[in-house]
C-alpha cells in the first residue's frame, strides 16, 4: 500500500507503560504477509488454567479466523491457549480457502506449541478476497516460539496494526481483597470501524482468575457499553474480534459481584474504544455525542449514532462549522421517536437551539469557537422520557479519502 499515513493529532504522548501480566508472554516477526520490512505477526501465549472469552462481528461475511474463535471460545479448558494474529490480509471472502488456511495455521502452531488444537485462536486483519499466504505465518511458528517473552506486549501491540498511525494500549490496577490485579489491553482500529459485536481487534489480559462463564457475561455486557458505543465510518469489518483472558497468577478470584473489577475493564476497554477513534483515518477531531430525554436507551443509541455517522456532520466538524441544522437531520432521518417541537442542542456548554427553536441566547460565534477545538461535545436533549445513550466518533477529512483510495496500491 502507499506510504504510511502521518501521525494522528489525537494520539497520546506516547504508548502506555503496560504491566506484564502473570502467565501471558508474547513474540513478534515479520513474515511477510503483506507487507515488506515490518512485523506483522503476533504471537501470545497463555498458562495452563486460563479461561477465555470472546466478542465477535455479527456480519454475515465474516472471515474464517472469525468463525473458527467463534466455534471455540465456548470450551472449558485446563490446558494453555495462544492468540496467533497476522495483519496485511484479512483471510475474509476467501471461501473454502480461507477455512483451509486457519485450519493450516492452527494445527501448526498447535504442534509447535505443544497445544490443543481447539486452543489455537487466530485473528486476520487487512486485505478483504485475497487468498492468506498461510505458509509464511507457518514458516515462523518455531521462531516466535523461542521469542516469547513477559515484556512483548507494546510490540505485540505494533504488529497487529494495518492503517493504524499509533499502537493503542491501556492499563488499570484495581485491588481485591487487599491484593493487586492487573488488567492490560492493545487494540488495533483506524477504518472500517463501526463495531457489530461484537479490521477492529481487541485482545485484554488480567491475572484475576475469572470462571470462564462469568468472564463471557462481563465482557458481552461491557462491549455495549465501549466498543459498540463508537464509529469512525459506519462500516462493520469482517473481522471485529475481541479476547479477554484471565489467567489467574494473582491467586485473586473475582465473581460476577466484583465492581472494582468490572469497573477497571470498563475503563480499560473504554479508553482503547477512544483510542481507535481518535486513530481515525485521517481524523482531527474526537467527538462525543450525549442524548438524553429519548423513549428508551435504544432510542437515545439510535439518534446518537445517526449524528455521528452523519457525512454532513464529520465534514462540518472536519471544517469547524457550526452548521447545528445538520443535527435536527440526523435526529429526522434515524428513524426513533422525535418531536421536532420539544428538542434542545448544545455543543458544549453552548445551548444552541431549544424546544424545536434556536435559543435566544446563542451566539454563532459561541458555536465556532466550540468547534475550534480538538474535543467536540454535542448534547441532544429529545424532551421524551428516561432514555440516554453517549457515543464517540471523529471527523471526517481528505485524509480519509487519501488513506482508503491509495489502500490496495
Amino acid at each position: 500500500m502507499g506510504g504510511k499515513p502521518p501521525l494522528s493529532p489525537l494520539a497520546p504522548a506516547s504508548f502506555p507503560d503496560l504491566p506484564e501480566i502473570g502467565g501471558v508472554s508474547f513474540a513478534t516477526v515479520a513474515a511477510g504477509v503483506r507487507y515488506q520490512g515490518r512485523t506483522d505477526v503476533m504471537l501470545c501465549r497463555l498458562a495452563p488454567g486460563t479461561s477465555m472469552a470472546g466478542v465477535f462481528t455479527r456480519s454475515s461475511t465474516r472471515s474464517a479466523a472469525v468463525l473458527d474463535c467463534q466455534d471455540k471460545i465456548g470450551g472449558d479448558s485446563e490446558a494453555g491457549a495462544a492468540i496467533l494474529v497476522n495483519s496485511g490480509n484479512a483471510n475474509a471472502f476467501t471461501g473454502k480457502h480461507g477455512r483451509a488456511s486457519v485450519e493450516a495455521v492452527t494445527a501448526a502452531a498447535a504442534k509447535v506449541l505443544d497445544l490443543p488444537q481447539e486452543r489455537i485462536f487466530t485473528s486476520s486483519t487487512g486485505v478483504i478476497g485475497e487468498p492468506m499466504k498461510h505458509d509464511r505465518i507457518i514458516a515462523k511458528l518455531e521462531e516466535l516460539d523461542g521469542k516469547l517473552s513477559a515484556a512483548g506486549i507494546s510490540e505485540a501491540a505494533e504488529a497487529i496494526m494495518t492503517t493504524d498511525t499509533f499502537p493503542k494500549g491501556s492499563t488499570v490496577t484495581v485491588e481485591i481483597g487487599g491484593k493487586p490485579v492487573k488488567i492490560a489491553g492493545i487494540a488495533k482500529g483506524s477504518g472500517m470501524i463501526a463495531p457489530d459485536m461484537a479490521t477492529m481487534l481487541v485482545y485484554i489480559f488480567t491475572d484475576a482468575a475469572v470462571e470462564r462463564s462469568v468472564l463471557q457475561d462481563m465482557v458481552s455486557a461491557l462491549t455495549d457499553l465501549t466498543f459498540n458505543c463508537i464509529t469512525v465510518d459506519s462500516d462493520t469489518s469482517t473481522s471485529d474480534t475481541l479476547l479477554l483472558a484471565a489467567t489467574g497468577a494473582s491467586g485473586v478470584t473475582v465473581s460476577a459481584e466484583d465492581t472494582a473489577f468490572i469497573e477497571a475493564l470498563r475503563t480499560v476497554m473504554l479508553d482503547l474504544a477512544h483510542q481507535v477513534v481518535k486513530d481515525g483515518e485521517g481524523a482531527s477531531k474526537f467527538i462525543e455525542i450525549h442524548v438524553t430525554g429519548a423513549q428508551s436507551d435504544a432510542d437515545a443509541k439510535t439518534h446518537a449514532l445517526a449524528i455521528a455517522n452523519s457525512p454532513l456532520i464529520k465534514t462540518a466538524v472536519a471544517g469547524e462549522d457550526p452548521n447545528w441544522g445538520r443535527i435536527v437531520m440526523a435526529i429526522g432521518k434515524s428513524g426513533a421517536a422525535a418531536d421536532r417541537d420539544l428538542i434542545s442542542i448544545w455543543f458544549g456548554d453552548t445551548l444552541v437551539a431549544e424546544k424545536g427553536w434556536v435559543a435566544e441566547s446563542y451566539r454563532e460565534e459561541d458555536g465556532a469557537n466550540h468547534m475550534k477545538g480538538q474535543d467536540i461535545v454535542f448534547k441532544v436533549d429529545l424532551g421524551l422520557g428516561g432514555g440516554a445513550a453517549t457515543v464517540w466518533t471523529c471527523d471526517l477529512t481528505h485524509g480519509y479519502i487519501a488513506i482508503n483510495a491509495d489502500y490496495r496500491s
